[in-house]
């Protein structure tokens, strides 16, 4: 659980990585609290995993400044900063057993042997290995390995724990049931946890807030719930879940009619400047399709917005169905709804589709191959 202070953790100011002509990670800002699960989510080569190498000192920064306490790190060597660091390959020590993998970081700090069995043996159990602590790691699954490094980069108890795409090579089924010890441990220890994933369901699962990278950027930040719900900008909207993008074209005579006409289509994200041309994003889950018969029985309600289209496939997939559709423009849209709700929809059958304006945001107009880029 998070606990606010009146001074960040950690502070990420003008934060920049240049690699010769190319820049890593663009000059951002970041306040991580103390206590909270921190995300960093993005695609390959977004920056995330190399702003999360700098504040391990892994990586030295271009410019910028790293604040720990409000105390700069960035002269400070990696050994000494007190951090945690798991990553997605275990790098156990193949010639020892768990519980002396786990006590190594106590035996290079020369912690006297009863406080550091002590240790050891409060946070075997803590991550369900003391029937397992003989063992050497080619004894272990993959699962119990990284089990294994969590907890020797927590036995030391640090301040922060980095964990870089860790359950990245175990398959869905393990991948999930870690996901839900690290949550498990996170609420009983306390600990700051930074995150580096490219996996959004699994950000969602795990974090307290999401920062979003792109091109070395944070371009969202906040928790799974406002990222999805409002997302900044059509990039995060179309990055994290699924989303239906429809271009519309306003006609207006004066900026108030403009802006009196995007209130109509849905919840403004940022300032749209004056334009006709701008983007309309509704997630599949917030479409209802009637057939054109029971949408003429069934008025249409104040905040609701409603246009034609034709059915091109629907699919029934158990405790769901998705319903693709073609907007009389020759846009594409994806209606999902869960089975108890399904409407009797045949292909090739004309529709109304209907959205609230509180379940759908207004963006000013994207490129297709930008939009396709977060996809």
């Amino acid at each position: 659980m998070t606990t606010q202070s009146s001074t960040p953790l950690v502070t990420l100011k003008l934060l920049n990585k240049e690699y010769g002509q190319f820049t890593a990670v663009n000059h951002i800002n970041l306040e991580i609290e103390k206590g909270e699960f921190l995300t960093f989510l993005g695609s390959s080569g977004s920056g995330k995993s190399t702003t999360l190498s700098m504040i391990a000192g892994f990586e030295t920064p271009t410019s910028g400044e790293i604040l720990l306490h409000n105390n700069s790190l960035i002269h400070v060597p990696s050994h000494k900063r007190g951090i945690g660091m798991v990553f997605q390959h275990y790098s156990l020590f193949p010639h020892m057993n768990v519980r002396d993998n786990i006590g190594f970081p106590l035996d290079i700090r020369k912690v006297p042997k009863p406080e550091r069995d002590k240790k050891v043996d409060e946070i075997l159990k803590l991550v369900q290995l003391s029937d397992f602590a003989d063992r050497r790691p080619n004894m272990l699954s993959g699962g119990q390995k990284q089990r294994v490094a969590i907890a020797r980069a927590l036995v030391y108890e640090p301040e922060i724990l980095l964990m870089d795409e860790p359950l990245g090579a175990l398959d869905k089924k393990l991948r999930e049931d870690l996901q839900d010890e690290l949550r498990q441990i996170h609420r009983r220890l306390g600990i700051t946890i930074i995150y580096v994933t490219h996996d959004q369901d699994e950000a969602m699962r795990l974090s307290e807030r999401i920062a979003i990278f792109k091109d070395g950027e944070i371009v969202g930040l906040g928790s799974g719930t406002e990222l999805y719900n409002t997302p900044p900008n059509a990039f995060v909207a179309s990055f994290l879940g699924n989303s239906n993008f429809l271009k519309v074209r306003i006609k207006s005579e004066s900026q108030a009619q403009f802006e009196q006409q995007l209130l109509t289509l849905g919840t403004q994200s940022h300032r749209i400047p004056d334009q006709t041309d701008v983007l309309l994003m509704i997630r599949p889950e917030n479409i209802y399709v009637l057939p054109k018969e029971q949408a003429a029985q069934e008025p249409l309600a104040a905040d609701m917005n409603e246009i034609l289209a034709t059915v091109e496939e629907t699919v029934f997939l158990g405790e769901s169905y998705t319903c693709t559709l073609v907007t009389q423009s020759g846009q594409r849209l994806m209606g999902k709804a869960v089975a108890r709700e399904h409407t009797d929809v045949t292909a090739g059958s004309e529709v109304c589709v209907r959205w609230s304006t509180q379940h759908s945001c207004v963006y000013e107009q994207w490129s297709e191959q930008d939009i396709m880029k977060a996809s």
